[in-house]
C-alpha cells in the first residue's frame, strides 16, 4: 500500500476551495486537491507541501497545513492501486495557483462542488472535512474505480446500492 497525500487550499472568506484537474497518470481528467506519493527520507506533511508546491506553484508554510483526514482506498479489481492517503488543509498560502504539466487549478464554491468531476468518494467524506470533522475512511472500489461496493465513515459501515455503470 502506497503512502500518499492529498491537500486542499481553502478560501474560506470567499467559501471556496481549489480542486485541480489531474492532466496525466492516476486520475486523470478528475478533479482533486493537490499531492501524491511521499518520498523515501520525507515526512508526510513535507511530501504534502513538496507537491503542493510542485503541481500548482504555492507554498503553505508548514504551521499552517493542518491534517483533516485518513483514508484508505482499496481497489478489488487492481490491488497495486491500494493507497493510505492523508488529507491536509490550509487557509494560508504564498503565491498565486497556478497550472503546470500534472495539474490545472479551479476554485470552486464549497456549496456547490463538482463531485461528478470527482472520485466517487469525495462526496462521502469531503463535505465532512470541510465542516471541521477530522475525516477517518477506508472505502472498497469496484471496476477502475468507478463505483464504491463498500465503505466505513467515521465508524459508520454503508455499502453503496446504485453502482456507476
Amino acid at each position: 500500500m502506497k503512502t500518499v497525500t492529498l491537500l486542499f487550499l481553502r478560501d474560506k472568506e470567499n467559501e471556496r476551495i481549489l480542486l485541480a484537474m489531474k492532466k496525466r497518470g492516476f486520475g486523470e481528467g478528475k478533479l482533486n486537491g493537490v499531492g501524491g506519493k511521499v518520498q523515501e527520507g520525507e515526512t508526510i506533511l513535507e511530501a504534502a507541501l513538496r507537491e503542493t508546491e510542485e503541481e500548482i506553484g504555492v507554498s503553505v508554510p508548514e504551521e499552517h497545513a493542518r491534517q483533516v483526514g485518513r483514508l484508505h482506498f482499496h481497489f478489488t479489481e487492481h490491488p497495486e492501486w491500494e493507497f493510505d492517503c492523508h488529507v491536509f488543509m490550509t487557509e494560508t498560502w504564498e503565491g498565486e495557483p497556478a497550472e503546470s504539466e500534472e495539474m490545472a487549478p479551479e476554485w470552486h464554491d464549497i456549496a456547490a462542488l463538482p463531485f461528478e468531476r470527482m472520485w466517487v468518494d469525495d462526496k462521502h467524506w469531503l463535505p465532512t472535512a470541510l465542516a471541521g470533522e477530522y475525516v477517518d475512511a477506508h472505502f472498497e472500489f469496484g471496476g477502475d474505480g468507478e463505483y464504491i461496493e463498500r465503505y466505513v465513515l467515521n465508524g459508520m459501515h454503508h455499502e453503496e446500492l446504485r453502482r456507476k455503470d
